[in-house]
């Protein structure tokens, strides 16, 4: 397989691991039908203002393999968008581009080496987030295509590329080429882990000018009950059994049946060529779909029902989908403005993508929001369907309150004449590191989340636990062992032979977090007790 080297790319392989955890400091809580009330929804929508590489790695202990879909919409590397470069990799080669614009082609000749060093960290974290039957959605256009298709083979694994599909964005595009407008942009798509599952494009409408399906040349003895099937160019009256068709399929009538008004008055046996087996046609018939026999009783069907269309790799109109132009338009109507935001996604894309694989309790994250038309997406299948899916909006931009979150809440409530969705989400902002720069614990986070934090890293389990009075030093019960974090910020704690008292449920082993230990190895060994030294012996992921 062919390999993608670039300026920086060994120092940034595993700086996901380096970058700091963060912890989410909740800002204030939006519902639609009580504005005023600034409390935590705990609705599962959230919209996360920071750096997105830092965000993502604040949401792995709560969210890793949790996510269903991933759409994002990074930076295309045009060199007319004036992106920053800001990830803080500890390397020379790197350490001088920080804080600078990237620019264009011909006055920074390492934009694609900044461009996947900043996707790379980003897009291994996405990997961690997706479910197992999770896929994620990359738009983007010419000038980083190449590239991101071999970034993307390398962290999701060729084998799980899905397709590549073409947006036609634009009928009239800006002029940024002189040697051609750009009418199309492109959607890339891997699965965490390739399944056999068909997507689900738009649903067929059956009309009645639909071309009838014709059957296949194989002989079948099938049974129709009454007024099932209907007879073409036959007078009322008794069908009578015996030969017709051609001579090479002489589809026979097996008993007489009586017509009433065009259809089988009772049962009706033929032995004919078609598609489906009985059980098959039993199923259809259940269904609502239409058999027709013509005089020379050749069967044939026509469906009330289609199941959803395998999405076609063009994405226009013909799907339902909007252009930039349109999406435009629908941002000035939102805020009651122009120029609320240069070239934003239309929600009828982000529904149709979302929509091949996503169920009704889905998660939808997108790290690079933008304007929020993901959540917009999201709020308007919701609607549709009934559904509960959730958002997880990330952007670092100061905007994310006044555009991203205002969207939202514009879209939850009303505007112009569009009626409200209604729904509730929280807004974050990136808080304080977990750990010191001297490897100590940053006691400012609070110890709860220090709790969820050693409890993922021992079990890669969200800590959902309430913790209890009696108790208080139990993190939880997984897999038949007990997790202790015997943890006080005013006091340094020392695991006793008295202090194994904290230990208050039974279990299969016991792991205890202290900061110090005086029980003899032999006496832990035989009680199935683990000791881990805070802080040396906390994970970092």
């Amino acid at each position: 397989m062919p390999t993608l080297n670039w300026i920086g790319k060994e120092k940034v392989v595993n700086h996901y691991l380096e970058v700091p955890y963060k912890v989410l400091e909740h800002r204030f809580g939006f519902r639609a039908d009580n504005a005023e009330d600034k409390s935590a929804t705990n609705s599962g929508n959230m919209i996360i203002h920071g750096d997105n590489l830092e965000a993502l790695k604040a949401l792995i202990p709560e969210y890793e393999g949790k996510v269903k879909c991933i759409y994002i919409d990074p930076p295309y590397n045009t060199g007319n968008e004036g992106w920053v470069y800001n990830d803080n990799v500890n390397h020379p080669k790197i350490q001088k581009w920080l804080g600078e614009v990237v620019g264009k082609q011909e006055e920074d000749f390492t934009r694609h080496d900044k461009w996947l060093c900043m996707m790379y960290p980003r897009l291994k974290l996405l990997q961690r987030l997706l479910s197992e039957d999770g896929a994620i959605f990359i738009s983007i256009d010419d000038n980083e295509l190449a590239n991101l298709k071999l970034l993307c083979d390398e962290v999701f694994g060729a084998r799980n590329f899905i397709g590549q599909w073409h947006w036609f964005k634009s009928a009239t595009p800006p002029n940024l080429s002189y040697k051609i407008k750009k009418n199309l942009e492109y959607v890339l798509v891997y699965e965490k882990d390739k399944t056999s599952i068909k997507y689900k494009g738009i649903q067929k409408i059956s009309k009645s000018d639909d071309p009838i399906i014709k059957p296949q040349n194989t002989m079948k003895v099938l049974q129709f009950p009454p007024k099932s099937i209907q007879f073409k160019g036959l007078p009322d009256g008794v069908v009578k059994a015996g030969v017709y068709g051609t001579k090479t399929y002489p589809n026979k009538l097996l008993a007489d049946v009586e017509i009433e008004n065009g259809y089988n008055k009772g049962i009706a046996v033929f032995e004919n060529r078609f598609i489906w087996v009985q059980s098959k046609l039993d199923e259809e018939l259940n269904n609502g779909t239409r058999i027709n026999c013509s005089k020379a009783l050749v069967l044939s069907y026509k469906k009330s029902n289609y199941d959803p269309e395998v999405p076609p790799n063009l994405i226009d109109s013909s799907v339902g989908v909007d252009t930039t132009e349109e999406a435009g338009k629908l941002l000035e109507k939102i805020f009651g403005k122009k120029g609320v935001f240069e070239y934003p996604k239309s929600p009828s894309l982000i529904e149709y993508l979302i929509g091949f694989l996503s169920d009704s309790n889905s998660i939808i994250l997108d790290s690079f929001a933008g304007s929020g038309t993901t959540a917009h997406a999201v709020l308007n299948l919701n609607k549709k369907d009934g559904g509960k899916r959730k958002f997880i909006l990330v952007e670092m931009e100061d905007y994310a309150d006044t555009i991203t979150a205002e969207r939202v809440r514009r879209v939850m409530n009303g505007y112009a004449d569009t009626e409200g969705t209604g729904g509730s989400f929280d807004f974050y902002e990136l808080g304080e590191t977990l750990f010191k720069a001297d490897g100590t614990l940053n006691e400012a986070v609070g110890e709860d989340r220090i709790r969820e934090y050693v409890y993922y890293t021992e079990t890669k389990q969200h800590l959902s636990r309430q913790r209890e009075d009696l108790n208080r030093y139990l993190l939880d019960t997984w897999n038949g062992v007990g997790y202790y974090l015997y943890y006080e910020p005013d006091h340094e704690t020392a695991l006793t032979y008295d202090r194994l008292s904290i230990i208050r449920e039974k279990a299969e082993r016991y792991i205890v977090y202290a900061d110090t230990c005086t029980i003899d190895k032999d006496y832990m060994t035989e009680k199935n007790i683990i000791f881990r030294k805070i802080p040396r012996d906390i994970q970092k992921f």
